[in-house]
């Protein structure tokens, strides 16, 4: 295998060459080598930071237009949407045992964001720190992203899932409105019931539960705290905080911003 040379304030490291990631990357991979390949970072989180790194690069070009060019924007964006597309997943290496607070694994994107975006520019334009993780800090970063993963999760995957099943029972319930059946009482018959009065209990069920989760949804897409957002470190600006946190969350879909 063949190796490059990264450097920090830590020193030299080395990094296989065919990889995006740097050395804050590396030194985590060689730090904890437990659960590797199977206590990967999960997928979902990976993408949730894309979506975090190209709405914070969205909010830096129009408010602090003098740091964050329109061409280093574009670029972080074009980057993420690489990932967005599990393009770049063989570039995310990391395991969940880390520093507590994600730090590594939200280097690992800001150094493969670089990276790449350097290898398409054809110059290095892009920072890790300065420019991808520009306002932010991995407090804010990895906590947002959990809530994005799984706000993701719920309206990907939970949510169409719990509908297609409230559908086929109500379908079930049209089917078998003239059947009849013994009702049941613990282990004994009881007053004769329909097989579609049966089901309506279920489906009853389902549509509580959509209505919990959406209400639980709504919870985590709302943004209360600035320190979720990943721009903490703008904190003495609150102004330019809220317009960075009202543009986030234009971008991220789903977030508003709460109270201060």
């Amino acid at each position: 295998m063949e190796y490059r040379i990264e450097r920090d304030s830590m020193g030299e490291v080395r990094v296989p060459a065919d990889r995006y990631w740097g050395a804050q990357t590396q030194r985590s991979h060689e730090n904890f080598p437990i659960g590797v390949g199977i206590e990967t970072m999960p997928a979902e989180i990976i993408r949730a930071l894309a979506v975090l790194k190209k709405a914070a690069a969205i909010a830096n070009r129009e408010l602090l237009p003098e740091r964050m060019s329109a061409e280093k924007c574009a670029l972080i964006g074009r980057v993420c949407d690489e990932i967005l597309a599990g393009e770049l997943d063989g570039h995310f290496p990391l395991v969940v045992w880390q520093t507590g607070s994600g730090t590594q694994s939200n280097m690992n994107v800001n150094e493969v964001i670089a990276n790449r975006g350097n290898e398409l520019a054809g110059k290095k334009l892009l920072h890790p720190n300065d420019d991808v993780n520009m306002s932010q800090s991995s407090n804010d970063t990895f906590p947002t992203a959990m809530h994005i993963a799984a706000c993701l999760a719920v309206e990907d995957r939970l949510l169409p899932a719990v509908s297609a099943l409230e559908q086929t029972l109500l379908h079930l319930e049209a089917e078998n409105a003239d059947v009849l059946k013994s009702g049941r009482t613990h282990l004994q018959d009881a007053t004769p019931i329909t097989f579609a009065q049966e089901i309506s209990g279920e489906t009853g069920f389902s549509n509580t539960v959509l209505s919990n989760i959406n209400r639980a949804g709504n919870r985590l897409k709302e943004i209360r705290r600035f320190r979720f957002i990943g721009l903490s470190l703008l904190f003495d600006r609150r102004n330019q905080i809220f317009g960075l946190g009202k543009n986030f969350c234009d971008f991220a879909r789903f977030f508003s911003v709460g109270a201060f």
